[in-house]
């Protein structure tokens, strides 16, 4: 169960840490969890370096517990034009259907990997746990936030990809399931054959690491958690069992698809970023396929379909908007994110 060696990493009572999503939360989610005893998270992946500071203050002047700051660290690819013209002319139906007009915007895209400017942003706070997605920052990164005391986590989505990790020095492994909602953690390789479910990925890694591991991927209830906690996880994240908190910032369309018979079907995209990334299918999944060929890198696929999603949610329609969410949705509920952590360890001693 939650060891003193996985609470000590921690550094909380309970042994949840609240997955971080963004664009459907911001520090507020963060707070009400790590006061319930949680490890509250901030998703710095779409923050400009300020917004991060602003979230880190405001955390830090709610509680003195601990939180943790969330980064990307992929590799940014060049914007590529010719690859942004097939995109436009495959869209080119959907803003015509909506009578507005396609921008290109090359300097547009909002998800920035880690960094040492973020670094000295940061630096002075030494934040006690920060999570990485997508692998590791190189190495002199890495070495300068160890150097601070930082507890640093990533993500891993094959047993490979979590001994890769355990080499580079890791704290600890969120094993990262393919229920999970969002974004694939995946970076040694981009085949999706790969990717595993929770149960087998737990057991996998379990039986080959000698660091703790934090079980990630349809768990949504207080059932989910003991199951996680008996394999061998040593803590558990949860994201999609928050987004109907209180607290979040989930908007009307996102949370009435939650609600929806709709939920029950979720698949891996990467036509809202260019990345892998599970959410409930919709309109554009359906007609252009989940997964598509044409979609520019990572993160810059984002920059059509944004403009598609914007206009078309003021209209209330919600068929160009990535619905992340797991493929487990019944632990979701309208409540405070202080109780539905209490709720998600309920079941344990």
């Amino acid at each position: 169960m939650f060891t003193a060696k996985v609470k000590a990493l921690l550094g909380t009572e309970l042994p949840i840490i609240q997955a971080p999503m963004a664009g459907v939360q911001d520090a507020n989610l963060a707070i009400a969890v790590s006061k319930a005893g949680g490890l509250g998270s901030i998703p710095c992946g779409m923050l400009g370096i300020e917004a991060i500071v602003s979230d880190i203050i405001k955390v830090k002047a709610a509680t003195t517990e601990p939180y943790n700051l969330n980064f990307f660290c992929h590799q940014m690819p060049d914007y590529n034009q010719a690859q942004h013209d097939v995109w436009q002319n495959t869209l080119a139906k959907y803003f015509i259907e909506l009578g507005i007009s396609c921008e290109n915007g090359p300097n547009s895209a909002n998800r920035m990997p880690f960094n040492h400017d973020i670094a000295d942003a940061i630096e002075a706070f030494k934040p006690e746990f920060i999570s990485f997605h997508f692998g590791l920052p190189e190495q002199k990164l890495f070495d300068r936030i160890k150097s601070w005391g930082t507890k640093v986590v990533s993500s891993a989505t094959t047993l490979e990809e979590a001994l890769w990790l355990e080499a580079k020095g890791v704290d600890a492994i969120i094993a990262q399931g393919i229920e999970a909602g969002g974004h694939r953690g995946m970076f040694l390789t981009d085949d999706i054959t790969t990717q595993v479910g929770s149960m087998a990925l737990i057991s996998q890694i379990v039986k080959k690491v000698d660091i703790p591991i934090i079980a990630a991927g349809g768990i949504a209830d207080a059932q989910g958690v003991k199951a996680s906690l008996l394999m061998g996880a040593g803590a558990v994240q949860i994201g999609t069992a928050y987004l109907l908190c209180d607290e979040a910032n989930t908007s009307a369309l996102h949370r009435l698809a939650l609600k929806s018979e709709k939920a029950s079907h979720t698949a891996l995209t990467n036509l809202f970023s260019g990345k892998p990334a599970r959410g409930i299918v919709n309109r554009i999944m359906n007609e252009l396929g989940c997964m598509s060929a044409l979609a520019p890198s990572f993160p810059h696929a984002a920059i059509e379909i944004t403009q598609l999603r914007q206009y078309a949610e003021k209209q209330g329609l919600d068929g160009f908007s990535p619905l992340w969410s797991g493929q487990n949705t019944s632990g979701c509920l309208d409540i405070s994110a202080k109780e539905m952590t209490k709720l998600l360890v309920s079941q344990l001693e």
